[in-house]
Formats: structure tokens, C-alpha cells, sequence
């Protein structure tokens, strides 16, 4: 196979090959025209939608200095791990002739096996984060529905319960009316505009919070945030690793990588969009973090938009809670689309592997969108919370994506290009993600025994 472009020819593991400015090929390869701001709105958003309410959970497991530090070494562990993605796309596009995806990587190191694998992984990933996205965005216009916490949605509270009011009818009018408009968009960087809405939603967000939480402390009834953890509140030092797989699925953006470089003018310009954006996200992460941990505390509840439909016991106006509440469901509904696009592709790899691009096809591309917006809109309502499966689901699919897959591509290194402290960081970074997993996995499952078991005694 003929590498990409580069300066001499490569002998030995000594030189790396450039990534190419221009794919060529009609399939957006590359000289797509697209911004590198573009890129930036594009990844972040894939970003932030994917754990921003996690985030203030996380701290009240880990305490505010340890949790800055997990997003901090996360953001960079996802920084290389995209490195490694980039240094070996273009190796596998068959000389231009088809554009550099994620699967492909997979597929050039360890078959057709190996792409089918990270295609089901994705597919699983995206396809429960997008159900995820529209349970809440249902619970924040109608409410929520069987057991938990529940809360009245904005419909109902300003014009009580109504059949237009109803989950099931919201959710439908914001699935055609809203949503399929813009996942029909056939590129990406089409996208760039909402997507910059949406980056700007989140730091509403961001705002809105920092502002609840000042005027809790001006009425006395917030305190700082603890800085450690508190050992007394964990039924095990390992329930700290739980947080771990929140800060990654907090992200994992992997899958979305190829798609927005693919469209970039110059394609080297995407390992520093994602730089930016790592850095940018980060920030909203901590600060979201930190702001919602001083609002609520140890109340602090893993979906944090239900500590916002409560009192905060600081006499907020309930209009503040529910700007908060809209600008992170009008966030979400941003990030849809981008995450759709993944699922999309990935599941039209499975099922048509070797047919012609995805975008090319009208009949094809129309109809797999309708069948996956209906899926994702039944499971919606069928599954009032699927929490306990997402955590488990960023334990799995989300480190394996993001961490476990692109170091095994490097120590597969098939074509001879990674470096000996490549390798090294490779082997960490798959050490790291097994064993902290398989500790988040295993306190996960003793905590849910010793509840039932706490359950039944009583």
C-alpha cells in the first residue's frame, strides 16, 4: 500500500510520514473547504454532549482537586490517543480511492473483524448516549416518568397536563420538526453554525450556574466545595474509580475525528483544532463541575438538571432553574445531529460494507436516517432512565474507543511507523483504561448487591 505523502521514502521506523494536506478523491477526503474555527465548533460539540452533566457528580465523588486533575490527564490521554488515529490515517484508503475513517484504521490493523468490532462499539455508544439525549429533553419539556426523582416538565408547570404536553407527543413534534432537519444534512461541517449555538448553550449553562451558586452564597445557604474526597461517604476507597469512566465518556469524541477532518481545507489543521477544543472543553468541564458542586453539594445527583428543578434552599426564582433546564435540553438537541451522523455511518458500514458512500446514496441515506430516528424515538419511550446501563455503557464501549483502540493500533503498528515511546504510551494508556474500568465495573456491581441486599433487610 502506498503511504501517505513525505518527504523521502520511509525505511525502518526512522522517519513519519506526514498526514496529507489534501486527500483528493470525491469523498471529502480532504479540501472540503471548511474552517479550522469550523473544526473547533464541530469537536467540541461532540465534546461537551457527551457527559457535561456528569461532571459536578464526578467532584462529589472525588472531591474538586482530584476531579480537576482527571479532566486535565483524560483531556491529554484523548489528545494522544487522536494523535495516534492521525499519524496512521491515509494508510489505509486504498491510494485515495476511498476517505480515511476510524473502522478503516481498525480494519487496516486487524481486519475486517476488527473493523466490524469498532463499528459495533460505536454504533452501541452513540445509539445509548442519543436515547440518553432524548429521555432528557423529554423529561425537561414534560417531565419525568415511573420511579426516581421525579419532576413536572417546563409544558407542564406553565400550562399543566395536557395531551400535547405529554412525553410521547413532545418528543415526536421535536423529532420530525426539529431534529430531522438537520440530520439530514448530508456534511458535517454543514453543521458548524448550530454547532457553534450549541458550544454557546453550554456556556449559558456554565453562566447560569456560576450565577445560582453566587447568589447561594450571598444567602448564606451554600458552602465551598470539598476539595478532597470524603472517605466516610464511599463504601470503598474503589468507588473513586467511578469517576473515571464518566470523565472519559465525558470524552469521547473519537469516531466524529475523521468525518470533521475529512472536510477541513488543509487536513494537518485537525490535530490542533482538536488541541483547542480539549482545552476549551476542559474549562467548561471544570467550571460546570465546580459550580454545580458548590450549589448542591453532597445532594448533588448524577444528573444535575434534576438538582435544578429542586429548590436549592437559596430562593432562587424558578424561572433561573428553568433557563438552566432549556439551555442545556436546547444544547442537546444541537449535539444530536453530530452524534447521529457517527451512528449513521457506522451502522451503514455494517450492514452495506463495500457499497458506494453513504451521502451518494438519497434512497439509502433517507431511509436509514428514518429508521434510526424511529428506533432512537421508541427506546425513548419505552426507557423511562437508562443511567445505570450509560454508566456501565462508559466503563465498555467509551474507554475501549477511546483509549484501548487507538493504543492497540499502535502496538499492532502494521506499518512500521511507531516510535519505541510510542508504543510505551500505548501500552500505559490500555493498562490504565483495563484496570480502572475493571475496578469502576466491579464497585458498580457491589454497590448495586449491598443496595438490594440493604433493600431486602428492610
Amino acid at each position: 500500500m502506498t503511504p501517505p505523502a513525505s518527504e523521502g521514502k520511509y525505511a525502518g521506523g526512522l522517519a513519519e510520514p506526514l498526514l496529507p494536506e489534501f486527500s483528493g478523491g470525491v469523498h471529502g477526503g480532504g479540501g472540503g473547504g471548511a474552517s479550522v474555527s469550523g473544526a473547533v465548533f464541530n469537536v467540541s460539540t461532540s465534546i461537551i454532549g457527551a457527559g457535561i452533566m456528569s461532571i459536578p457528580a464526578a467532584m462529589r465523588v472525588l472531591g474538586v482537586a482530584p476531579a480537576l486533575l482527571l479532566i486535565a490527564a483524560v483531556a491529554a490521554l484523548a489528545d494522544v490517543s487522536v494523535e495516534f488515529m492521525l499519524r496512521y490515517t491515509g494508510w489505509d484508503d486504498a491510494g485515495g480511492k476511498r476517505p480515511p475513517t476510524y473502522a478503516g484504521l481498525m480494519g487496516d490493523a486487524f481486519g475486517r473483524a476488527g473493523a466490524a468490532t469498532l463499528n459495533v462499539f460505536i454504533a452501541f455508544t452513540t445509539a445509548g448516549t442519543l436515547v440518553v439525549y432524548l429521555i432528557i429533553i423529554g423529561d425537561v419539556m414534560s417531565g419525568s416518568v415511573g420511579g426516581g426523582d421525579e419532576h413536572a416538565g417546563v409544558l407542564r408547570e406553565l400550562f399543566g397536563a395536557r395531551w400535547w404536553t405529554g412525553r410521547e407527543f413532545v418528543l415526536l413534534v421535536t423529532a420530525v420538526f426539529v431534529l430531522l432537519p438537520l440530520v439530514l444534512r448530508r456534511r458535517v461541517d454543514s453543521l458548524r453554525y448550530t454547532s457553534a449555538i450549541s458550544i454557546l448553550l453550554a456556556v449559558v449553562f456554565m453562566l447560569i450556574s456560576l450565577g445560582i451558586a453566587v447568589y447561594a452564597l450571598f444567602k448564606g445557604t451554600a458552602t465551598m466545595p470539598r476539595m478532597l474526597p470524603d472517605f466516610s461517604r464511599l463504601s470503598s476507597p474503589f468507588e473513586l474509580f467511578t469517576a473515571v469512566p464518566v470523565i472519559v465518556v465525558a470524552f469521547t469524541f473519537h469516531f466524529n475525528v475523521h468525518p470533521i477532518r475529512a472536510e477541513l481545507s488543509k487536513t494537518s489543521d485537525m490535530k490542533a483544532a482538536v488541541r483547542v477544543s480539549l482545552v476549551l472543553c476542559a474549562a467548561i468541564y471544570a467550571a460546570v463541575g465546580f459550580f454545580g458542586f458548590l450549589l448542591f453539594g453532597d445532594a448533588t445527583m448524577a444528573d444535575v438538571l434534576a438538582n435544578f428543578d429542586r429548590s436549592s434552599g437559596a430562593g432562587v426564582p424558578q424561572a433561573l432553574n428553568d433557563a438552566a433546564r432549556l439551555s442545556y435540553a436546547l444544547h442537546l438537541v444541537l449535539v444530536f445531529p453530530l452524534l447521529l451522523f457517527s451512528l449513521r455511518v457506522n451502522v451503514d458500514e455494517l450492514l452495506f460494507p463495500g457499497r458506494r458512500p453513504l451521502a451518494a446514496d438519497t434512497r439509502r441515506f433517507v431511509a436509514l436516517t428514518a429508521v434510526l430516528m424511529a428506533v432512537l424515538y421508541a427506546l425513548a419511550i419505552a426507557i423511562p432512565s437508562i443511567w445505570t446501563l450509560f454508566e456501565y455503557s462508559g466503563s465498555t464501549f467509551a474507554v475501549t474507543i477511546s483509549l484501548i483502540f487507538p493504543g492497540a493500533i499502535v502496538l499492532r503498528d502494521v506499518h512500521g511507523i511507531a516510535k519505541r515511546k510510542d508504543k510505551a504510551l500505548a501500552a500505559a494508556m490500555i493498562i490504565i483504561a483495563v484496570v480502572t474500568s475493571s475496578i469502576a465495573i466491579a464497585s458498580n456491581i457491589m454497590s448495586s448487591i449491598s443496595d438490594k441486599v440493604r433493600g431486602a433487610s428492610r
